[in-house]
C-alpha cells in the first residue's frame, strides 16, 4: 500500500480530471461533427475549469469537515436529549438483519459462547420467573451456557440448572399469574438479601387472560397486583439486575380453542399496564428501575406466524431474547469488542490523556504563530513513495509552509482529525451496527466500482511492466474491494476470503518488487531513505495507538510491512552488496545474488516452520511490545506465516524483470506486446487458464484452516498470472484507471483509517452517522472516510520532509529523540493489562 501524496494541480481531484478526460476524447472522437475535433479540446480545458472553481479535493475537504461538525452537534444533542443509554436501546428494539440475526437499536450485540457465558456467570445465581413463555425463554439462555441442555423439566414446576465446573445456578420458578405467590417470592428476597439472586427476569400475563376469559376486571386485578410488588422489585433493583419481560403476540389463528381468548387486543392491553407501573420509578427520577425488555416483543411480531401452537415463540425468536438478556447481563463484565450495547465508556489512560494535552498545545501555538503573521511558504520537495523509492513530480504551484507554522498547522490539523476517530470509535457519540453478509451486500457494490474504475481510463506516462500508473491503479482497486469485502462482512464466504488473502499476499508482492528494484537501480542505503519509509508507513499508525489506546500489531498490515521492508534491506545492504552496477560485469554476481535470496528463503521457513523458535525471538521486550496482542505473539505468528513467501516472491519477480529488461528481451515500446507473438500468446492463455483455475479451487475450498496452509505457496500464481495478463498486450499497459490510481496513492491510509471511522468497533461493526437509513449513511460516511485519509496522507508528505532531515548529524539527533519517546511510550504501556 503506497503511501504518497497525490499527483494533481492544486485544487483538482484527479478522478474528476478523469472523468473530464475522458469525456473530452469522446467529444474529440465524435464522427459527423465539422470541427468537432479541433473544438474538443478547449471545450474540455474549459469545462475542466469551470468545474475546478467549484469543486476540488479541498472544497471536498470542507464539507466533509462541516458535516463532520454537525454530525457531531446533532448526534451529542440526541444523546443528551433523547437518552444515550445503550442498553435501553438494546431491550427497547431493533430489526432483523437476515434470519435470526438481530441488530439493536444503535449499538452491536455480542454472540455469547459457552465460555464467555461462564466467564461472565461464575458463582452467580439466575432467577427467571413466570409461565411457559418464560420456561422456553430459561431453555434458551442455559443453553448459551451449555448447548448440550435438553428440555426435560416438568411443565409446571420449578426446574434447576446448576453448572458445577463455574458455579452457575439458573432456576425457573413456575408462577404463571402475577398474583400472591409471586408477592411472597419477591419479598422472601428482599428480606433475606443472601438468597436473593444476581439476576432476577420476571413475566407473566397469559394465564391471565386465559383463566379469566380475556375480563377487564382480571386486567384490572392485574394492575393491582402489579403495583403491589413494584415496590419489592425496585428494591431488589438496588443489588440485582431485575427485568421485567413483556408479553410477545400470539399468532390468533393457529391458537387452540381454549386459548382463543388470548388475543394481540388483550396482550397490548396488559403490556400497556405493566410499562404504566413499572415505569413510575424512571419518571420520578429513581435510580435502579425495572428494566423493560421489549425488543423480543418486536422480534415476535415478525416470526410468531412460524409459532407451532400460536402462543410459544419459534426457537431461533427465543434465542434472540436470550441473547439480548446475555449482552445486558454480560457486557459490562466481559467487554467484548463487537458487543457496545451495555459497555460503559473507557476512562481515558494517562497516555491518551498526555496526547490529548500535546495537541492541545500545538493547536494554541498554531493559532499564536498564525496570529503572528507568519505566512511565508516555500516550494516543497517532491515525496519518494514508499514502495518504489520514485521521486513523485510535483507542480511549480505546489508549496508547503515553511517551519515553524508548517509543522504546527500540520500537527494541529492531524488534532483535530484524532478528535474524529476518538469521537466514532472510542466516546460513545455515534452509534455503531454489527455486519451481515449476503452475496448482494459484496458483489453489487463490487460490480459498480468497477464499472466505474473502468470508464475512467487514460493512456500512460510510461508502458513499461509495472509502470508507476500501473502499480497505483493497482493497490487502488485492491483497496477498494478489501474496504467492500470488510464492510460487508464477506470473510464469512470462504471464497471471497481467499481471494482477499490473495489481494494481501499482492500488496506484500509489491513491497519486494519495488523495493528490490529501487536498492537494485539506485543502490542507495543511506540512513535518510530508511528513517523517510519507516516514518510514511508508521507515523498514522503510532499516533492512533497512542489516542485510541491500541497496541502496534493491532494495525497488523504495518507492522508486517514496516519487518518485511527492514528484511529487504538487510538482504540488499548486507556484504557482499550486489547491485545492477556491479551485476552487469559478471555473470557470476547474479549466482551470488541468487544465493542470499536463497539463504532469506531458507531462514523464512526455519522461522515458519518452528513456531516455538519464531515466538522465542518475538517474545524478548522490547521487541515484543511491537508484536504482541493480547499478551502473545500468536497473531504476529499467523499473519506472518500467511504471507511468508509474497515478498521474496516479489524480490525474485524484479531480478528476473530487471535482468531481462538489461539484455533487451523484452518489448516495452507503446502498444507492443511484451514478448514476440507467438510467445505472448502463448503465455497469456497459461495465465488465464491458472488465474481460473485458482479461483476455482479457491471457490471449492471446504475448510478455512487447510486452504490457509496452501495459500504461502499457490497465492503467487494468481499474482504473477495478473501480472502478465496485464502487461502482455501492449494497449493494456498503456491505459491505467485514473479513478483506482487516485485511491492507490492514499491506499494505506485508507487501509487504516478504517479500523475507525467507517467501521467502528476496531473493524467488527459499522459505524452509523445517519441512523434509519443504511445507503444515506455509507455515502455520508464513505465521503468524510476518504477525504480524511487524503489530508492524513497530506500531513504525513508534509511532517516527514521536516522530520526527517537528509543531514546525517540532524538525523541522528532526530532518531535519538524518538527513541527517548518510544521508550516513554513503552514504559507507560508496561503497566496496561493483556488486550489493551
Amino acid at each position: 500500500m503506497a503511501h504518497g501524496s497525490a499527483d494533481e494541480a492544486p485544487g483538482e481531484s484527479p478522478s474528476c480530471r478523469g472523468a473530464l478526460a475522458s469525456l473530452g476524447r469522446s467529444a474529440a472522437a465524435a464522427p459527423g461533427c465539422h470541427g468537432g475535433a479541433k473544438m474538443a479540446a478547449p471545450a474540455y480545458s474549459l469545462g475542466r475549469r469551470e468545474i475546478n472553481q467549484y469543486f476540488s479535493i479541498r472544497s471536498a475537504k470542507l464539507l466533509a469537515f462541516g458535516a463532520v461538525a454537525l454530525l457531531v452537534l446533532l448526534h451529542s444533542a440526541s444523546r443528551y436529549y433523547g437518552g444515550g443509554d445503550t442498553c435501553e436501546w438494546l431491550l427497547s428494539g431493533g430489526r432483523f438483519l437476515g434470519e435470526n440475526v438481530w441488530q439493536p437499536r444503535g449499538c452491536m450485540m455480542h454472540k455469547y459462547r459457552s465460555t464467555d457465558a461462564k466467564s461472565c456467570l461464575r458463582h452467580k445465581r439466575i432467577a427467571l420467573i413466570g409461565d411457559s413463555r418464560i420456561r422456553q425463554l430459561f431453555y434458551s439462555f442455559v443453553r448459551i451456557i451449555d448447548p448440550e441442555h435438553r428440555e426435560d423439566g416438568n411443565k409446571h414446576e420449578n426446574i434447576p440448572f446448576e453448572d458445577q465446573g463455574s458455579s452457575i445456578n439458573v432456576d425457573f420458578l413456575w408462577h404463571a399469574e402475577v398474583n400472591n405467590s409471586m408477592r411472597d417470592r419477591l419479598r422472601s428476597w428482599t428480606e433475606n438479601l443472601s438468597a436473593k439472586p444476581d439476576v432476577i427476569i420476571v413475566g407473566a400475563a397469559t394465564w391471565s387472560i386465559k383463566l379469566h376469559g380475556g375480563s377487564s376486571e382480571a386486567l384490572h386485578q392485574y394492575r393491582a397486583n402489579l403495583t403491589f410488588i413494584a415496590p419489592s422489585l425496585e428494591t431488589l433493583t438496588q443489588s440485582s439486575d431485575v427485568y421485567w419481560v413483556l408479553q410477545d403476540p400470539v399468532h390468533e389463528e393457529t391458537l387452540s380453542e381454549p386459548r382463543r381468548m388470548i388475543t394481540n387486543e388483550q396482550i397490548d392491553l396488559y403490556n400497556d399496564a405493566a410499562v404504566s407501573v413499572l415505569n413510575g420509578s424512571k419518571r420520578n427520577g429513581r435510580a435502579g428501575a425495572v428494566r423493560l425488555l421489549q425488543a423480543s416483543r418486536q422480534a415476535a411480531l415478525e416470526t410468531i406466524a412460524e409459532s407451532g401452537d400460536g402462543l410459544h415463540l419459534p426457537e431461533g425468536t427465543r434465542n434472540v431474547g436470550a441473547m439480548i438478556l446475555m449482552n445486558s447481563i454480560c457486557n459490562k463484565v466481559v467487554k467484548p469488542i463487537d458487543g457496545s450495547c451495555c459497555q460503559p465508556r473507557p476512562a481515558p489512560t494517562v497516555l491518551q490523556k498526555l496526547t490529548a494535552a500535546t495537541f492541545s498545545v500545538f493547536v494554541v501555538c498554531s493559532a499564536v504563530l498564525h496570529l503572528l503573521g507568519y505566512s511565508q511558504h516555500h516550494k516543497g520537495r517532491p515525496a519518494p513513495d514508499v514502495e518504489s523509492g520514485e521521486e513523485k513530480r510535483k507542480p511549480d504551484s505546489a508549496t508547503v509552509p515553511v517551519s515553524p507554522k508548517g509543522p504546527f498547522q500540520s500537527i494541529c490539523r492531524m488534532g483535530v482529525i484524532m478528535a474524529y476517530f476518538y469521537l466514532c470509535d472510542r466516546a460513545d457519540v455515534f452509534m455503531k451496527e454489527q455486519k451481515f453478509y449476503t452475496h448482494s451486500t459484496f458483489f453489487i457494490p463490487l460490480i459498480y466500482i468497477f464499472v466505474l474504475g473502468i470508464f475512467y481510463n487514460e493512456s500512460s506516462k510510461e508502458t513499461k511492466l509495472l509502470n508507476r500508473e500501473q502499480t497505483d491503479e493497482w493497490k487502488g482497486w485492491m483497496q477498494l474491494v478489501i474496504l467492500i469485502y470488510h464492510i460487508s462482512g464477506a470473510s464469512a464466504f470462504l471464497p471471497v476470503y481467499m481471494h482477499v488473502r490473495v489481494l494481501v499476499a499482492a500488496y506484500l508482492f509489491q513491497t519486494g518488487y519495488g523495493h528490490f528494484s529501487f536498492f537494485w537501480l539506485k543502490g542507495d542505503f543511506g540512513l535518510y531513505r530508511v528513517c523517510q519509509v519507516l516514518f510514511r508507513l508508521n507515523f498514522l499508525v503510532v499516533v492512533l495507538c497512542l489516542v485510541m489506546d491500541r497496541p502496534y500489531q493491532f494495525y497488523y498490515f504495518v507492522p508486517l510491512v514496516t519487518f518485511w521492508f527492514v528484511v529487504i534491506y538487510a538482504t540488499m545492504a548486507m556484504w557482499p552488496q550486489i547491485l545492477q552496477k556491479r551485476a552487469s560485469g559478471s555473470g557470476v554476481w547474479h549466482l551470488v545474488f541468487l544465493v542470499k535470496l536463497a539463504v532469506l528463503l531458507i531462514i523464512t521457513c526455519c522461522f515458519a516452520y518452528s513456531q516455538g523458535f519464531f515466538e522465542s525471538v518475538f517474545s524478548v521486550w522490547p521487541v515484543s511490545s511491537l508484536f504482541e496482542l493480547h499478551g502473545s505473539v500468536h497473531e504476529w505468528w499467523f499473519r506472518w506465516k500467511l504471507d511468508r513467501f509474497a515478498v521474496i516472491h516479489g524480490m525474485l519477480f524484479a531480478f528476473i524483470y530487471l535482468i531481462l529488461q538489461k539484455c533487451q528481451v523484452l518489448s516495452e515500446s507503446k502498444g507492443e506486446p511484451l514478448f514476440s507473438n507467438k510467445i505472448s500468446n502463448c503465455l497469456l492463455f497459461m495465465s488465464v487458464v491458472l488465474f481460473a483455475t485458482y479461483s476455482i479451487w479457491a471457490s471449492s475450498c471446504k475448510n478455512k484452516t487447510e486452504c490457509n496452509e496452501m495459500h504461502p505457496y499457490i497465492s503467487v500464481v494468481q499474482i504473477l498470472a495478473f501480472v502478465l495478463i496485464r502487461n502482455i498486450p501492449g494497449y493494456a499497459r498503456s491505459l491505467y484507471s485514473s479513478f483506482f490510481a487516485w485511491f492507490g496513492k492514499i491506499s494505506l491510509e485508507l487501509f487504516i483509517c478504517q479500523y475507525h471511522i467507517w467501521l467502528a468497533a476496531d473493524t467488527k461493526g459499522i459505524l452509523v452517522l445517519i441512523p434509519g437509513s443504511p445507503s444515506l449513511n455509507i455515502i455520508i460516511s464513505t465521503f468524510i472516510f476518504v477525504c480524511v485519509a487524503h489530508e492524513i496522507s497530506q500531513i504525513t508528505n508534509d511532517l516527514a520532509q521536516v522530520a526527517i532531515p537528509k543531514e546525517n548529524a540532524a538525523l541522528l539527533k532526530r532518531l535519538l529523540a524518538a527513541g527517548v519517546f518510544l521508550g516513554f511510550v513503552l514504559m507507560l504501556s508496561q503497566g496496561k493489562r493483556p488486550g489493551h
